[in-house]
């Protein structure tokens, strides 16, 4: 029987849902503001890595016990959001515990038992996760990058599984209470649950049948309310890994470690000066044809490395790695991902806001990146063997690295003698050729 509170309940879903799909696909659409990526080959290899890396979460149990705390609390989170089925069940039908049957008494509590289990479990985490980030004050929590608004994002979703859990296991003890009262006529006798069943008697005893009833009905409206909330914080958050996830381990470089991407038209070019046979104009990709050698804004990353930028989790285990930043140097690999989203996301409003020819005089190199943390890096790739998703920031400091070069001939001066010796001498040392092996009269 549809009522008032259905009718609340409907909107409240429905709005939150079209809220969700907008906001999605406006990420999605920035993140085909970069370039094509091309085809992606070895599908069967994909699916492994989605499977162990993304949802097994391989990579993360190089630290077993965190590794297992946040397993425990994604797979938590995940299988008790399960019962939000039933919960959208009884707010647009106005019913309450729509799928409990007494045939099926047994398998209904075994399903509640098993959430309260996992509510618990993800409460326990949390709150290690709280102290680690706030008491124990893990260092790579605290960088530049993570004041403000990283830091606040990191703490309030934690916060906010723990009122999450809190009014599940909370909801579910009054219900029980008021299955004993004369208002069991709404709450079917379901018997007792494994931990909402300890602290019931507590709440039977304590609080009026009102209060009882009041209690109940505020801890479910918050737990629905609060999941379409966190779905559409998703999208603001860095938690947008939670489903970023599968897709970046899907399309993650499957090539060795310190196999660079090479650009077609440069190949062509260098082939034509080493072969005269070869007719560089004749090749698929001529420079002529190239809009700009390297990246210097997010349009001209390609889509994957857009989608790496929405993928990143700031767990800052890259930071962690990287020897450029442990001496000392400006290079952040999180802080680079960061900022790439920063620029995608900005530029994506000033096409919503001002349109496609818009320009803000503004680039991510410069004014987001700077040239000296891109110069710090020694591309030994450990950002991308410490990252849990596979996400690959060298590749867009490399591509930064070579707009700089090929673009601005901005390199720092030991790279500039290098090239010139490489052009002068066909090596990177400051004599010819013909002077190799002339080490061996020295002996």
């Amino acid at each position: 029987m549809f009522s008032v509170s259905s009718l609340i309940f409907s909107i409240i879903f429905f709005g939150s849902c079209f809220l969700f799909y907008r906001n999605i696909n406006i990420i999605i659409r920035n993140i085909y503001l970069g370039k094509d990526p091309g085809k992606f080959e070895q599908s069967k290899e994909r699916w492994k890595q989605v499977f162990f890396i993304a949802f097994g979460q391989k990579k993360m149990f190089k630290k077993p016990l965190v590794a297992i705390l946040h397993l425990v609390v994604y797979l938590g989170f995940v299988i008790i959001n399960i019962e939000i089925i039933e919960i959208i069940l009884d707010g647009i039908l106005n019913t309450h515990r729509i799928l409990f049957s007494p045939k099926w008494a047994n398998v209904y509590r075994f399903l509640i038992n098993s959430f309260e289990l996992c509510a618990v479990l993800v409460l326990t985490s949390v709150i290690v996760f709280l102290i680690r980030r706030n008491v124990i004050k893990i260092k790579r929590f605290f960088s530049e990058e993570m004041k403000g608004w990283p830091t606040l994002d990191g703490n309030l979703i934690l916060i906010f599984e723990i009122f999450l859990m809190s009014a599940f296991l909370t909801m579910n003890a009054a219900d029980l209470a008021l299955q004993q009262t004369s208002l069991s006529y709404k709450y079917p006798n379901t018997g007792s649950f494994l931990i909402s069943g300890l602290f019931s008697p507590y709440l039977a005893n304590t609080l009026s049948l009102n209060s009882l009833f009041i209690l109940e009905r505020f801890c479910w409206w918050f737990h629905i309310i609060g999941i379409f909330g966190f779905l559409n914080y998703l999208v603001i958050s860095k938690h947008l890994h939670i489903l970023f996830a599968f897709p970046n381990t899907y399309y993650a470089n499957l090539k060795p470690k310190g196999q660079l991407t090479t650009m077609e038209s440069v190949t062509n070019e260098v082939k034509s000066m080493l072969d005269p046979n070869i007719d560089s104009f004749a090749q698929p990709a001529s420079p002529a044809s190239v809009e700009r050698f390297g990246v210097k804004d997010v349009k001209d990353l390609n889509r994957i490395q857009l989608l790496n930028a929405y993928s990143c989790t700031e767990c800052g285990r890259c930071t962690a790695e990287c020897p450029a930043n442990l001496t000392g140097k400006k290079l952040s690999p999180r802080k680079i991902m960061m900022d790439v989203r920063d620029r995608i996301e900005e530029v994506g409003r000033n096409l919503d806001v001002k349109g496609e020819k818009y320009n803000d005089n503004k680039s991510l190199l410069n004014d987001y990146i700077k040239p000296e943390e891109l110069w710090a890096c020694t591309s030994c790739n450990a950002c991308v063997e410490a990252c849990p998703l596979n996400i690959d920031p060298l590749s867009i400091i490399i591509d930064m690295r070579r707009y700089l070069v090929m673009e601005q001939s901005a390199a720092p001066s030991e790279l500039n003698t290098i090239f010139s010796n490489i052009e002068n001498n066909g090596a990177p040392w400051q004599f010819s050729a013909a002077d190799r092996l002339n080490w061996k009269n020295d002996e």
